[in-house]
């Protein structure tokens, strides 16, 4: 008896983003460095979602901006994070997606629609990401603005 493949192929090809090849740490770097190293970072922690509970400060600011949206195909990012914020000191950082704000998913919306959520609220429940790599991906397709 053969077996034949009968699987079907999809009409629709997917651009979806894919992770870049691991990349083993550099041999000067000793492993008992690697976790404070900046040019390696074997933390996995790093990489999982967050929530972060994010209050605007006296001057009526977030201390972050974004970019992105569904248009890029990539997600929203936070690009920059203002030092000495509440953001910066929550640990936000540019490179983070943003997965949900208040609870509403962010998978799906439009980078206007986020602008307004953010404006919306006096403190914010964020869920994030640190994802460097879909963000580069993003820059790259959007360009740097």
């Amino acid at each position: 008896m053969t077996w034949k493949n009968k699987s079907k192929k999809s009409s629709s090809s997917s651009s979806a983003p894919t992770l870049p090849p691991y990349h083993y740490p550099p041999k000067w770097v000793p492993a008992s460095e690697r976790c404070n190293n900046p040019n390696y970072n074997n933390n996995l922690i790093t990489f999982l979602p967050r929530t972060v509970h994010l209050k605007r400060d006296k001057n009526n600011l977030l201390g972050l901006f974004i970019r992105g949206g569904p248009e890029s195909e990539y997600g929203v990012y936070i690009s920059v994070v203002k030092e000495d914020t509440e953001a910066a000191k929550l640990g936000l950082k540019s490179g983070d997606k943003i997965l949900s704000i208040n609870n509403l998913d962010c998978s799906d919306v439009a980078h206007d629609k986020v602008v307004s959520l953010l404006q919306q609220s006096e403190s914010l429940e964020l869920k994030v990401q640190y994802f460097p790599h879909g963000y580069q991906l993003q820059r790259e397709r959007v360009g740097m603005i």
